[in-house]
């Protein structure tokens, strides 16, 4: 049977910013798809506005009333006669609300439907979904906390440690681990108004906590006639505050057989949900090679970057083609090579990471074979304080581990970034630690690990 034409789509809404939303525009251009760059009046300056087809400013600085007015970037969409929306990671891209809206207004959301979102977005429901397609969850207690006396019954039966999570969670709010009762009193009473301030819903549940376990997530993507396929791992178990700083494929951790069993997984996990487009299965592996089930990510992830290198495929134009209805065969892809990608951040690694924002005053980027940057700054280019604090991410891609690192230390050396404090000097030593150059970490590694003077 003679497969259907699909149209690709003639010009396409960028709902972000900075080096997703240049990523993104990259690919387009390729496609000979048009692009709409939207933007705040801090991003006036940034490239994605210059390299965009069209761009609309949709407002003042603050998210809330630019990037995240749902409003305004539909309004975008129409007066420039976008036929669909990419939302990158982060703002509006795992937003059911926003899916909804595009639809209601014939407009394509390159992204998972309201329903998907809504079902991986909350993680009791995610949780359910994925027993029932038999992937491993973490031991816990089903429903709903419903005050802090229900809570020490289900601790329990779960048994200490346990970790309390916000059901409408991420970026490491509303979470605790809980050692005792008293301990659990007082953290449900923080966690549920720390959920409540940041999602407006202070819904907790409880799960076995996984003491020292690294994270490992798997690639997925899906069409909507019910293929599936995984593209492999990222070890993300470096990270600080729930936040990723470093992430490589293959996992040092990883075994065929391992890669295998969580592979199979993941793909299970996309079809139970009919999960259509790119997307991420994360999951918690103990020292014994056990894994959990922790979230699906509905949208491109911020690592992506690193699968496109040991895979060489274009991610990106991959959603879009599973947006416009493309039919995927599901093969499955494994690495061929070892990237690693470091996030470069302006924040000062000395005092605890604070951000950094300011003007950029002498900017030169790292060249030669096997590296990537993504980014959206120049010298001249000045960080705003209104958004996430990331200038670029630096990757590596080398036939071995041991290569990828030592390309990424001479990277590191040759990377200029003036006028601001960067996180560079902190992932200089981190390629030099002997435990990080073993592979041994867990996502316990940034406890212990102390930042030198420079």
């Amino acid at each position: 049977m003679a497969k259907k034409k699909v149209t690709i789509f003639k010009k396409i809404l960028i709902a972000n910013r900075g080096e997703i939303a240049l990523r993104i525009i990259r690919t387009c251009k390729e496609m000979g798809i048009k692009t709409v760059a939207i933007y705040s009046t801090a991003d006036a300056e940034s490239l994605h506005v210059r390299f965009a087809d069209e761009a609309v400013c949709i407002g003042p600085a603050p998210s809330n009333d630019s990037y995240l007015d749902i409003a305004r970037v539909i309004s975008a969409a129409e007066i420039t006669n976008s036929d669909a929306i990419h939302p990158g990671y982060g703002f509006l891209s795992e937003s059911a609300k926003f899916s909804k809206i595009c639809e209601e207004h014939g407009i394509k959301f390159i992204g998972a439907s309201p329903e998907m979102i809504d079902g991986m977005g909350d993680k009791a429901s995610a949780k359910a979904t994925m027993l029932a397609a038999g992937v491993p969850c973490v031991p816990g207690f089903e429903g709903l906390i419903e005050n802090a006396g229900h809570a020490i019954k289900m601790a329990a039966e779960v048994k200490y440690p346990v970790m309390i999570k916000a059901t409408a969670g991420g970026g490491g709010k509303g979470m605790r681990i809980c050692w005792d009762d008293e301990n659990l009193k007082v953290n449900l009473k923080s966690a549920m108004q720390e959920a409540k301030a940041a999602f407006g819903n202070d819904g907790m549940y409880m799960e076995k906590f996984i003491q020292e376990p690294r994270h490992i997530e798997i690639q997925i993507a899906g069409d909507k006639y019910g293929n599936a396929c995984h593209m492999s791992e990222r070890d993300c178990s470096i990270q600080r505050r729930h936040q990723k700083l470093v992430e490589e494929t293959p996992s040092p951790f990883m075994t065929p057989k391992l890669r295998k069993r969580m592979g199979d997984a993941a793909v299970k996990a996309a079809k139970a949900v009919k999960y259509e487009g790119v997307g991420t299965v994360e999951f918690l592996v103990d020292k014994n090679r056990d894994f959990y089930f922790m979230e699906m990510n509905t949208r491109i992830q911020v690592e992506h970057t690193i699968t496109e290198e040991v895979i060489n495929f274009d991610l990106v134009k991959e959603q879009i083609k599973l947006a416009a209805g493309i039919e995927i065969t599901g093969q499955g892809y494994e690495p061929k090579l070892h990237a690693i990608q470091c996030r470069i951040n302006a924040e000062d690694p000395q005092h605890d990471f604070r951000p950094s924002p300011g003007k950029i005053t002498n900017y030169h980027a790292p060249g030669g074979h096997g590296i990537r940057i993504d980014t959206h700054v120049y010298a001249g280019y000045t960080i705003p304080p209104n958004y996430d604090s990331m200038i670029s991410k630096l990757i590596t891609v080398a036939q071995t581990r041991e290569e990828a690192i030592t390309k990424m230390e001479r990277a590191l050396d040759e990377y200029i970034i003036e006028g601001i404090k960067t996180t560079i000097p902190f992932h200089q030593q981190l390629m030099q630690d002997s435990k990080f150059r073993e592979g041994d970490f867990t996502t316990k590694f940034m406890d212990d690990f102390e930042i030198k003077k420079y």
